[in-house]
């Protein structure tokens, strides 16, 4: 039996906790069953096993991701969109790395709330003059740099002494000038 008030998006809220806290290969059903005070099987009665969790963290995390995203590039076209996002999508994923990891990879679950993403990210495109085939490239490259920069970040890639939020500026303004003259 259930433990009571305990629904499926409470422990997917903390799993997402522990995700972040602890990150995401620290998150097992052990742990989540402590962080809610409840023998591991009982969670069976709210999840399919740690592969569901996961799918379930995946849209989750593109559902949060894109709830940031788009009020961060309202009324914005292009270049002051793009870094809008760019700061907003870095500082999100800097916030909740376990949320963050869990996005990737791509997966069936979180393809509703990432399409949100993708459309969002679309509609800059177009402020570019992109679209079709070519605002698909452009939006994989974005993404690309995005991840890569933040993935690196999360990492501890940078060891050069130099600013990291002067270096994201380069690389936004760098895919700005890029995108522009696509």
């Amino acid at each position: 039996m259930a433990r009571v008030g305990l629904t499926k998006e409470l422990v997917v809220l903390a799993a997402a906790e522990i995700a972040d806290r602890d990150g995401l290969d620290a998150l097992t059903l052990a742990a989540l069953a402590a962080a809610l005070g409840v023998k591991t099987p009982s969670l069976y009665a709210h999840l399919g096993g740690l592969d569901d969790l996961r799918l379930r963290l995946a849209a989750l995390a593109a559902a949060q991701l894109g709830d940031v995203l788009a009020p961060a590039a309202a009324g914005l076209s292009r270049g002051e969109a793009l870094r809008e996002i760019g700061h907003v999508y870095r500082q999100w994923a800097n916030e909740h790395p376990g949320l963050y990891a869990a996005l990737q990879p791509a997966s069936p679950a979180r393809e509703p709330a990432a399409e949100q993403v993708l459309a969002l990210v679309l509609a800059v495109l177009r402020g570019y003059g992109l679209e079709g085939d070519q605002a698909i490239h452009a939006a994989r490259t974005v993404r690309a740099a995005l991840h890569g920069f933040v993935t690196l970040e999360a990492q501890g890639g940078f060891g050069i002494p130099v600013d990291l939020g002067d270096s994201f500026a380069w690389m936004l303004a760098a895919l700005d000038r890029g995108l522009a003259s696509a």
